[in-house]
């Protein structure tokens, strides 16, 4: 009788000691076993950690199977959590912003920065090629300078007016898109700038006067200028800071590959088609261009900005407090002359006036010297453009449309270098600086500043750019060899 009586004492101890042990369990335990089982998994029993049974190899490395098996759990949970709310970020259809964004394949989403980043790169890539129809429609009739001249019964110093002139509108119009887009969005400017591009490529295809082709050109040039205003804006709408060199250089492709493509792609329509053809070539560019932005660049803007009707309300507002208006009352024919020329000077304002206020940006001589010195730059590099059309179809070379047209290959195979390397290298530079300085926020995340990126680019730039300039003036000067003068560009 003494056995059983020692066996129950000794069951009962047992069940004692177990209690004690599941009371004194840390609520993070608890809560770990109660991820670990949920109620619709059945639980697994435990086992012993004996030589016969070998330990996980997850769990070996984390040195506490329940911790491991939850941390999985946890991570489960939080990315089906991320695809949850990644799906609360899409726009409804009928609330889509810009033009037509009904249309759109790709959703717009609230928070345009959580876009995958297939979905930030297909949108890299569309403004990318929008980028391309601007340098595409001024270095497309180089090689055909001549051809029109003759048909349009010109001179060759009037006719590279149309090129001047369209340059001319590439630099002022960006002020009016890049204000616009800011009320509007994104993709209504795109839209109704790439629409215009189509349709003034059009009418200066069917030119029948110098005078209606420039006048054509000067406003193509502006519609095509979209791209270089709010194309930047974009990538900053959906890109991070620290990955916005890259982008950057990315989209310049568009861009800069315009030199490359432009004068082979003229040269071949006009020795084969005449000049005619390459506005043709626009037509089809610009049409292709607005199908796919249609159909496939969704609205960016995070927040839009209305044109007038804050400060115009805000206006009636504080006149009605004035006059201590209640209610409504009658309105005189004086006051609402009043308020309709109000109306009209702030549209007028607004549309004319306030695009032109970012020039007073240039008071901060950091900005001042920047866009000087890339105005100089981008100026000069048109110049050498034409200049090579001059330069080689005449005495020594005498080379003909077509082998001009493939001179401007190898300056395109630098813009190509550098927009692939460069962006991802000033990236580089900017965490370097952020790193030397000690910048970190709260979260041990590095602060960046966009200035970092002008630290070696600034001066290698201010020394290449122009020697390569002096090299090629001083080769083709002296009709050497053509290889010569063209390695410098």
């Amino acid at each position: 009788m003494s056995v059983p009586t020692n066996r129950k004492e000794a069951n009962r101890r047992s069940s004692i000691e177990v209690s004690v042990r599941d009371s004194e369990t840390p609520l993070s335990h608890q809560a770990d076993a109660e991820i670990e089982t949920p109620a619709n998994l059945p639980a697994s029993p435990p086992r012993s950690l004996t030589a016969s049974q070998p330990v996980d190899e997850t769990e070996a490395q984390c040195g506490e199977p329940r911790t491991c098996r939850s941390a999985s759990l946890r991570q489960q949970i939080s990315q089906k959590s991320s695809v949850q709310s990644s799906s609360d970020l899409i726009v409804p259809l009928r609330s889509r912003r810009g033009l037509f964004g009904y249309l759109c394949y790709i959703p717009e989403y609230s928070d345009p920065r959580a876009y995958r980043r297939k979905t930030k790169w297909t949108i890299t890539l569309m403004v990318s090629g929008a980028g391309l129809a601007a340098p595409l429609g001024s270095a497309i009739i180089l090689p055909a300078l001549l051809d029109i001249s003759q048909d349009l019964n010109s001179t060759p110093g009037i006719t590279n007016l149309s090129v001047a002139l369209y340059m001319l509108a590439m630099s002022i119009f960006p002020l009016w898109w890049s204000s616009f887009s800011e009320s509007l969005g994104r993709r209504t400017i795109y839209l109704v700038s790439f629409a215009l591009f189509t349709l003034w490529a059009v009418l200066a295809g069917v030119s029948t006067s110098i005078s209606m082709f420039i006048v054509f050109r000067l406003l193509s040039g502006g519609a095509a200028a979209s791209v270089q205003a709010v194309g930047a804006g974009t990538l900053a709408d959906i890109w991070e800071v620290k990955e916005r060199g890259h982008a950057m250089g990315i989209f310049y492709l568009g861009p800069l590959c315009g030199p490359l493509f432009a004068p082979i792609i003229g040269g071949a329509l006009t020795q084969g088609l005449g000049w005619r053809s390459t506005q043709w070539f626009l037509v089809g560019y610009g049409g292709l261009t607005t199908i796919g932005l249609l159909l496939c660049l969704p609205e960016t803007l995070k927040e839009t900005k209305p044109l007038i009707e804050k400060e115009h309300s805000r206006d009636l507002a504080k006149e009605g407090l004035a006059r201590g208006d209640q209610g409504l009352q009658r309105v005189s024919t004086r006051q609402s002359m009043q308020k309709k020329t109000r109306m009209s000077i702030l549209v007028l304002r607004r549309c004319f006036i306030d695009p032109l206020k970012i020039i007073l940006d240039l008071r901060f001589p950091a900005v001042a010297l920047t866009v000087f010195y890339a105005s100089v730059t981008f100026g000069t590099l048109y110049y050498l453009n034409v200049s090579i059309q001059t330069t080689f179809s005449r005495t020594p070379y005498n080379f003909s449309t077509m082998i001009v047209g493939l001179l401007y290959i190898p300056s395109s195979l630098g813009y190509i270098s550098a927009s692939v390397f460069c962006g991802s290298w000033a990236d580089w530079i900017m965490a370097r600086e952020a790193r030397r300085a000690e910048r970190y926020d709260e979260k041990g995340r590095l602060i960046y500043r966009p200035e970092d990126r002008m630290r070696e680019n600034a001066w290698l730039a201010a020394f290449l750019f122009p020697g390569a300039l002096i090299w090629y003036g001083w080769t083709a000067e002296k009709g050497l060899f053509w290889f010569i003068p063209v390695s410098s560009y």
